[in-house]
């Protein structure tokens, strides 16, 4: 049974304040894997943590292709990845004290024959666009969001107003010596439109910008991701800016 086909295309930018690129993104498009990270820790080399995360977990699973029919056993092997990844990277900030104190968020997805399976870690995201509506599939691990979630605040909008500080995030890879995920499955559609993206883009893009670019039909995939990192340096580009976009034109079938 094959993977589902579909189109990719994928972005990485420095923006226009940083002094350096602290994302990683890695796209497998014939083994349908997806990996996006941002790292944390500043001058603690943050861009170390997420490139050597992205790096494990995309060849780990490009070793041990997860089957495209069983959603749960790709689960298991995509926490796998992960915690191998955070092994590495922790051990990393532990033995070189100048990189003490770094990590990585990630955002993983398998494209499988009629599902996709996807596992992240922080505050990078997970989206889709279905019917020309999109639909946030993630929820951040970040100090903002469980005040939210816990009943403190109505909205984040309202957290924001209070004073909270949406940059702090409550989960990494790299952070401590186990890392707790957040795994689940969607089933696909044909005309799916799957954005994996770090917070560069999504604290600079509103969502109506985001759905407006990504429903644009009129366009190439790879013209809607130039697009959107072009929106993000538009308002000042004051974060690295990472994203993969998915677009699933058929379902799996049967191999000859």
């Amino acid at each position: 049974m094959s993977q589902a086909k579909a189109e990719f295309a994928w972005r990485t930018a420095r923006g226009l304040v940083r002094a350096r690129n602290e994302d990683a993104v890695a796209v497998l498009p014939e083994a349908g894997i997806i990996v996006v990270a941002d790292g944390i820790g500043g001058a603690s080399a943050g861009d170390v943590a997420s490139s050597t995360a992205a790096r494990i977990i995309a060849e780990r699973l490009a070793r041990q292709p997860p089957s495209p029919t069983q959603p749960q056993r790709v689960e298991r092997e995509i926490e796998a990845a992960i915690g191998e990844a955070n092994v590495v990277v922790h051990e990393m900030a532990v033995d070189n004290p100048s990189l003490a104190g770094m990590g990585t968020t990630v955002v993983v997805g398998h494209l499988g024959r009629d599902h996709l399976t996807y596992t992240h870690v922080g505050d990078s995201r997970l989206y889709l666009l279905r019917d020309d509506t999109l639909r946030q599939l993630t929820s951040d691990h970040s100090f903002i969001q469980e005040v939210v979630d816990q009943g403190f605040f109505a909205t984040l909008q309202d957290a924001r107003a209070y004073g909270i500080n949406e940059n702090v995030l409550t989960r990494a890879v790299g952070s401590t010596t186990r890392v707790v995920v957040a795994t689940d499955v969607i089933e696909l559609h044909a005309g799916d439109l799957y954005l994996f993206c770090t917070d560069g883009l999504t604290n600079a893009v509103p969502p109506l910008d985001l759905c407006r670019v990504l429903a644009d039909g009129d366009e190439t995939l790879a013209a809607r991701a130039d697009e959107l990192v072009r929106l993000a340096y538009a308002v000042g580009g004051i974060d690295n800016i990472t994203l993969a976009l998915v677009r699933v034109d058929a379902l799996g079938g049967d191999e000859a």
